[in-house]
């Protein structure tokens, strides 16, 4: 039996819903143990305020430390860069599309500077964005999950959305797409459209490697591994602005990442293609080091030291 720990909310929910059936396919049995995480308690103040690296994941791993839970499943865009020392990550799932959508009641035109349009977000990435491609839009801070912020666009807090496309098909709001933007301008975040598995360092050997065979896709580890070690250089999490999307395609790993000013008016870009060899997952990692400590010296130590001042 593996007993899977999990935010309670209907996307959480689902993703969780997905490894039980992959383990389930592998023949093994599960049970899961939903709760609610500080970031889903605290919705009046950015992610950025709160003040925890794990808003979303604290409180699961606690479960996982103390032996109540054997794995926590999480949306990879939402774990922080470094894990604390005694959990790791054991398994990624197949990625879905990575793009963020627009998602509105009517239509909208995000080129049409004479209309008034106001967009909801609560991330500090989709924000800069926003502001540097199109400074004309309005922006109001929109936290909860998807159907608390569909509610409060529909109350007239905004006009519209954006969101990660993945959460948006796996709840069916697909219909309520009017705009999808392109991954190679507007770069998500670090493991978007991935679920990630997390453990305890001391999960019973056998149980661990049971898990990771049913659900560990080997292409997504490769690019969520250099991805996540990019965001470790920069000791980042979700509360800054930066982002990383990492591909593979015939053995070679194309990694494009960089780091943007709050208000989108600076933006440092870096990518970089490596042939794999071997040893897939260190590789992987050092490209991800590597291009994290480019942007670093190209200006990014100095916007981070600005970003966390203005952010208090």
């Amino acid at each position: 039996m593996i007993t899977i720990s999990t935010r309670k909310s209907k996307l959480a929910m689902w993703q969780t819903e997905s490894v039980a059936a992959m383990l389930k396919k592998a023949g093994l049995e599960s049970e899961i143990l939903s709760m609610e995480t500080l970031g889903d308690k605290v919705l009046n103040t950015s992610i950025a305020k709160i003040g925890s690296k794990g808003v979303f994941t604290e409180e699961l791993e606690q479960q996982l430390a103390s032996g109540v839970a054997d794995i926590a499943v999480h949306s990879a865009k939402d774990l922080q860069s470094v894990l604390p020392e005694s959990f790791e990550l054991i398994a990624f799932t197949e990625r879905e599309s990575v793009y963020d959508v627009l998602l509105s009641r009517g239509e909208v035109d995000l080129n049409d500077a004479t209309k008034p349009l106001v967009i909801g977000t609560s991330s500090v990435r989709r924000r800069a964005f926003l502001r540097h491609y199109f400074p004309h839009v309005k922006l109001v801070d929109m936290r909860g999950n998807l159907q608390t912020r569909i509610g409060k666009m529909d109350a007239g807090d905004c006009d519209a959305l954006i969101l990660a496309f993945a959460g948006v098909r796996r709840m069916g709001y697909e219909s309520m797409i009017v705009h999808r933007f392109d991954p190679a301008e507007f770069i998500p975040p670090v493991g978007q459209g991935c679920i990630a598995v997390e453990s305890a360092v001391g999960l019973d050997a056998e149980k661990r490697a049971a898990v990771r065979a049913a659900v560990n896709d080997e292409e997504s580890e490769v690019c969520l591994v250099a991805e996540r070690a990019f965001l470790k250089k920069l000791e980042g999490g979700c509360s800054i602005p930066a982002f990383g999307y990492a591909t593979l395609n015939d053995g070679r790993l194309l990694l494009r990442v960089g780091l943007s000013s709050l208000d989108g008016a600076e933006m440092i870009h870096r990518e970089e293609t490596i042939l794999l060899g071997g040893a897939k997952l260190v590789e992987a990692a050092a490209l991800g080091t590597r291009l994290g400590g480019d942007v670093l010296v190209s200006g990014g130590k100095r916007m981070l030291a600005e970003i966390r001042a203005e952010q208090g």
